[in-house]
Order: structure tokens, then C-alpha cells, then sequence
């Protein structure tokens, strides 16, 4: 468990995502503002689960002081092959710095497996984002329809060793 400062903010802390948390993370996923309109199918039904929580290295970010407790925003690594799988922050908590902070610990964790790199297959709308985070961009993963009836934007942050 680590534990930060949003700029200009409370503390947020991350740690590893437990099943009791399966629920609240499903929620912030397909209550995200990202996937309103036509990109609400592609949550619709999602669900993350227990048993993904127990496959994957899933780290939330809980906030401290008038967040009390809450789920903020997490993400998910996949080790093979390495892969952003999955990094979602609640809408009203966006722009205070914890996607940038929850990068940098999976940034870290990369490294600590022996990963160089990790892929990102990017909501087109958070492509910013990761270029701002340090990613760079290498394709284009096309539609897959009817699933995922739009490109997107294929990305990877390059992991130095220490």
C-alpha cells in the first residue's frame, strides 16, 4: 500500500483491489462519463469480478479526509502479455491528479515484474491522456463490431529499469 497527494488535494492511498471491491469498481466502470451515448454498449454489461480481481494486478485509489474511504479510480495490469487492461478514475473525481498517480504505480509495478513495456488499447477520448502520461502512440486496433463499433487508438508506455 502506498499513499500519495493529489495535487492540491487529500491524500489518496492505492492498494491492491480485494473482492469486497468487485462491486464498486464494476460500478465506476459502466457509470463512467467516457461511455455515455454511442460507447454505452461497450460497458453496458461489463463486470469486474472477484475472479478477475484474484487474475490480474488491480490497485484502487482511496481517498482520505472528505473522501473518506472511497474508490476513486483504479487500474488493472495483465503481466502476459503486459497490458493496461484496465484504468478508469470517477467522474467527479477526475482532473485532481490520481490517473496520473495510479500511472506511476503501475509504471512501478511493470518494472518490479521485469516488464519494458505495456500496451494500451485507448478509449479514443483518453488518448490525451495517456500521451500527457507518457505513453506514445504505435497503431490502431480497428472496430470490432458488434462489440466495439469504433478504432481505437493502440498506445504503450516504454518502462526503464532502475
Amino acid at each position: 500500500m502506498s499513499s500519495r497527494r493529489s495535487p492540491g488535494s487529500q491524500p489518496i492511498t492505492i492498494r491492491r483491489a480485494v473482492a469486497g471491491d468487485a462491486k464498486r469498481l464494476t460500478r465506476l466502470v459502466r457509470g463512467s462519463g467516457a461511455y455515455r451515448g454511442k460507447y454505452a454498449a461497450a460497458v453496458a454489461g461489463y463486470r469486474v469480478g472477484p475472479d478477475y480481481l484474484e487474475a490480474h494486478r488491480v490497485f484502487v485509489a482511496v481517498g482520505a479526509g472528505e473522501d473518506g474511504g472511497r474508490v476513486l479510480g483504479f487500474y488493472s495490469l495483465v503481466l502476459d502479455p503486459p497490458e493496461l487492461d484496465l484504468l478508469f478514475v470517477a467522474d467527479e473525481a477526475q482532473r485532481r491528479g490520481i490517473g496520473r498517480l495510479l500511472v506511476a504505480h503501475m509504471r512501478a509495478e511493470a518494472r518490479a515484474a521485469g516488464l519494458d513495456r505495456v500496451k494500451v488499447v485507448s478509449h479514443p477520448s483518453a488518448e490525451d491522456f495517456y500521451h500527457r502520461a507518457g505513453a506514445v502512440r504505435t497503431g490502431t486496433v480497428p472496430a470490432n463490431p458488434p462489440a466495439v463499433p469504433w478504432d481505437r487508438p493502440e498506445l504503450e508506455f516504454r518502462i526503464p529499469s532502475e
